[in-house]
């Protein structure tokens, strides 16, 4: 049976799948979204974002928005992974997106091995499910499209990070770029290459002191 047939035997039927994106880079918000396609109006192609080029995501994004029954994207800021660790943050956000959703559904089915407490339905975890699940997929697609765009704009106000191209992940240009430049407040103060950065200015002023 697959995960789809389980959902629809329990009687769902709007089924939100939910996912998020920005788990792993030292900068910027972790991006949720949760989506209920439209049984009638198919989008062919959706799978994890990963797995498509930029361009085709883009694509993507337009079509799940333009005819998808529900969909909501939301987040968990800096300030928030910092206080709650990065998984309870990424938790938090995929309930918010669940939460926007309108109509709100009857089942979701989460990417990975943890389900957001607090959902307004019955929710399983499926491990791959942005590969295995087009609603998941779908919502892999539209955080990926958001978040990116976010890390863009981020680019603009500061080019010396290179976040267009790195996106915030711990790259070699964008570590070189935190020893240099110092940080700013979009990085996680939590994650440790920023938590050495800032060790280290802290040592620095202690021997200054001295």
């Amino acid at each position: 049976m697959t995960q789809q047939g389980f959902a629809f035997d329990l009687g769902a039927d709007r089924i939100a799948g939910v996912d998020e994106v920005g788990r792993g880079p030292l900068a910027g918000d972790v991006v949720a979204a949760a989506v209920i396609l439209d049984p009638n109006q198919p989008i062919a192609g959706l799978t994890d974002s990963k797995a498509l080029t930029s361009r085709k995501r883009e694509r993507l994004s337009e079509e799940i928005k333009a005819r998808a029954l529900s969909w909501c994207i939301a987040r968990a800021t800096v300030a928030e992974i910092d206080e709650l660790n990065i998984l309870q943050a990424s938790l938090l956000a995929m309930r918010r997106a669940v939460m926007g959703l309108n109509p709100q559904p009857d089942f979701c089915q989460v990417d990975g091995n943890r389900i957001p407490e607090g959902l307004p339905c019955a929710a399983e975890a499926v491990i791959k499910g942005d590969l295995l699940i087009p609603a998941i997929g779908a919502a892999s697609i539209l955080a990926k499209v958001q978040r990116d765009a976010e890390m863009q704009a981020l680019d603009r106000c500061h080019p010396q990070f290179g976040f267009a191209r790195h996106k915030g992940y711990p790259t070699a240009e964008h570590l070189a770029a935190i020893r240099t430049q110092g940080i700013i407040a979009e990085h996680r103060r939590s994650y440790g290459p920023v938590q050495r950065w800032l060790a280290a200015q802290a040592d620095r002023q202690t021997d200054h002191q001295e």
